[in-house]
């Protein structure tokens, strides 16, 4: 550390925000429209003291700059923001409060301890409170990593061969035997030579890794002795978490996360961060003051009324996406992923926010229409949550086309069918046609629709067949947390059992819901631990759990079973004309002489308008190009069924058994070997 400083900073430059590292010094940049003034503060290595304070001389279209000479890398510095605290109007400047950088790399402190964060007096809201809270602020370290990339190139995986697979950074190895216990649970464990394997085995193609940009845990369950353990509390949007970070010398998140990043490539596997740009760790009006509220309340919240936080997300804020600045920051995140991390995607957490125009969703709202005209980011796979809590939030199928959403009416449609019944052919023919009632329209394609039967956001598999409600008392919020439409099913006992006739038939009913999800029209996703009968205890909302509640258990007898079953159904998906393709299907002839699907009786007849229609219709024969066949008997008593024409060999079978019957609750699938010609049936 030096030992003087200059008196003063020179006037630097509005671009590029954050500090940027020049051979002469650093420049520092930050945005606030309705500041008076903006002071750089420095920090001693550890954080825990103020060393020196300037001004930021200059502001060029609301960007505050400086430039600092002789100033390096490693320097840990904060901003302090100056202007009237007015809540009401929406001013929340707090000079005693230490600010993040938006635009942060690299952080010192976790914001464990937010005590002297908050900028209100307890006993007056309306009042700042003056405390300086420097010892335990989270601030910026000037970064400069360069990273040897070397060779890494991006798979590219094809929408038509994507097979996504949702995982927890940490959940995924804590519990990994073949890991060495210093790395599990970290970045270079999700890149473990081990966890390659298990990648390659199932077949998946893409890594979708929860929130790893930095969070923090709301003062709401640090006092309950909890964590944000799913981390959809961003605070940084730039800087990788630093908790999933191994701690091997040599190394730094950063680093740890690239040669993830590197290796997966290697082992041709894309790598999707889900990302949260609705809303920020500052919570509402009680929570801490932490960078963006203290910079410009004004500009990055959307408020309405006496300043009051709009709240879309549910959790406390949304930022103001229609704000130039703000539009600029996602733009400048998703960028930096990409460039200078080499992700492959990203999957957006409460997507309508981000087309929010006046309240209103469109879908050529600013951002969206900036990142799909965005040269990095336009090639992206870029998935939707397409819901959020606001007025008429959920918007399925209308995010712009080049985008990809998740299909939560697959999940439920899917689940109804085989466990509880009531779901015409018709309907359940749509959902396995990649639901083009939904995405069928303005240039989008199949890929659209992200087919999925769980995700980390409810029951994961072996629950949704083990309970018939919620048990979420662990959460600390009386059970009343989390979702209570399951479409569930414990086949007569709830949460564990010992019947070896409960455990078969869940078994069976795993095979065949897994089957139909790979073997569907769309983008299938797996939820990690799916394939291990991994079970969470019947916690459908465990995004508090950091423990063996959510850490995959990779010692379950049933492991061997289900991950052979998945990978066999992606080699058919893989060999199946139908599903490489990615078109529409029509039903009609096509040039190898069969139709791209056809749909039969569990006879072998063609549908007609009534059978289409009856919701009692639990039994269905679906043609693939004529190559592959799958019987499904989703009713509760076995079904006999007539092949079509042609010689067909039994490829798989969900209830492992040798009746001339299908079972209830099961699936067999057939494969083509005298591939003559057959007769297109339509979907109605």
């Amino acid at each position: 550390m030096r030992d003087s400083w200059p008196a003063q900073l020179a006037t630097g430059a509005a671009y590029p925000l954050g500090a940027t590292i020049t051979a002469a010094g650093v420049n520092f940049a930050v945005f606030s429209q309705h500041a008076k003034r903006i002071a750089l503060c420095l920090f001693s290595a550890d954080g825990q003291q103020q060393i020196a304070s300037w001004p930021l001389p200059a502001c060029t279209d609301g960007v505050w700059h400086g430039f600092l000479p002789g100033a390096t890398a490693g320097l840990v510095y904060g901003f302090r923001a100056y202007g009237p605290y007015q809540p009401a109007q929406g001013a929340r400047f707090n000079p005693a409060k230490v600010l993040l950088d938006p635009y942060a790399r690299a952080v010192v402190g976790r914001g464990d301890q937010l005590d002297t964060s908050f900028g209100y007096l307890a006993a007056d809201h309306n009042q700042a409170d003056l405390q300086d809270n420097t010892p335990t602020a989270i601030k910026t370290v000037v970064c400069d990593e360069p990273f040897a990339w070397g060779d890494d190139t991006p798979p590219r995986t094809p929408w038509a061969h994507t097979v996504l697979y949702e995982a927890h950074v940490r959940g995924l190895t804590q519990l990994q035997p073949q890991i060495e216990p210093a790395l599990r649970g970290s970045y270079a464990a999700v890149a473990h030579p081990a966890m390659l394997a298990h990648y390659r085995a199932l077949g998946v193609t893409a890594i979708e890794l929860l929130p790893v940009q930095l969070h923090l845990d709301e003062p709401r369950l640090q006092a309950l002795g909890l964590v944000n353990y799913w981390a959809y509390n961003t605070l940084g949007f730039f800087a990788p978490e630093p908790s999933y970070w191994s701690g091997r010398t040599g190394t730094t998140p950063l680093s740890e996360f690239r040669q993830m990043v590197r290796d997966l490539h290697a082992a041709g596997l894309e790598v999707i961060l889900d990302v949260v740009y609705n809303h920020t760790a500052e919570g509402d009006a009680l929570g801490p003051t932490l960078a963006f509220r203290g910079l410009d309340n004004q500009s990055y919240y959307h408020l309405h009324g006496q300043g009051e936080y709009t709240n879309w997300s549910g959790c406390g804020n949304v930022l103001d996406l229609s704000h130039p600045r703000v539009v600029q920051l996602v733009l400048d995140s998703l960028r930096y992923w990409v460039s200078e991390c080499h992700v492959d995607g990203f999957r957006f957490d409460l997507a309508p926010i981000l087309g929010r125009v006046e309240g209103h969703f469109s879908a050529w709202a600013p951002l969206l229409t900036a990142i799909g005209q965005d040269p990095i980011l336009a090639p992206c796979k870029l998935i939707a949550e397409p819901w959020d809590i606001g007025p008429n939030g959920y918007r399925l199928g209308q995010f712009p086309a080049g985008w990809s959403e998740w299909n939560d009416q697959y999940r439920d449609v899917l689940r109804q069918f085989w466990l509880h019944g009531g779901v015409s052919r018709a309907l359940l023919a749509r959902r396995f046609a990649a639901s083009s009632d939904y995405f069928a329209h303005s240039g989008r394609a199949p890929q659209a629709s992200v087919n999925f039967l769980t995700a980390h956001d409810g029951f994961n598999l072996r629950d949704l067949l083990s309970y018939a409600h919620k048990h979420n008392a662990a959460n600390g919020e009386d059970n009343r947390d989390g979702h209570n439409h399951n479409l569930s099913c414990n086949f007569g006992h709830e949460g564990a059992s010992d019947d070896p006739v409960v455990q078969a038939r869940r078994l069976r009913m795993a095979k065949a819901l897994l089957a139909c999800l790979l073997l569907s029209q769309g983008t299938p996703m797996l939820l990690a631990g799916d394939e291990l009968w991994h079970t969470q205890q019947g916690n459908n909302n465990a995004y508090c759990q950091n423990n063996e509640l959510t850490w995959l258990n990779w010692q379950q007898p049933e492991q061997a079973a289900l991950c052979d079953w998945i990978s066999k159904m992606l080699q058919v998906r893989q060999q199946c004309a139908a599903l490489r393709d990615n078109r529409w299907w029509q039903g009609v002839v096509q040039d190898q002489g069969w139709p791209d699907v056809s749909w039969l009786l569990p006879a072998g007849g063609e549908l007609t308008a009534a059978d289409w229609d009856d919701p009692t219709g639990g039994a269905l024969q679906i043609v693939l190009s004529g190559q592959y066949l799958l019987q499904l008997n989703a009713a509760n008593q076995p079904q006999a069924f007539t092949l079509p024409a042609g010689r067909w060999e039994l490829v798989a079978c969900a209830a492992d058994d040798a009746a001339i019957e299908v079972a209830a609750g099961s699936l067999r699938i057939y494969r083509q070997t005298d591939c003559r010609p057959g007769h297109p049936s339509k979907i109605k």
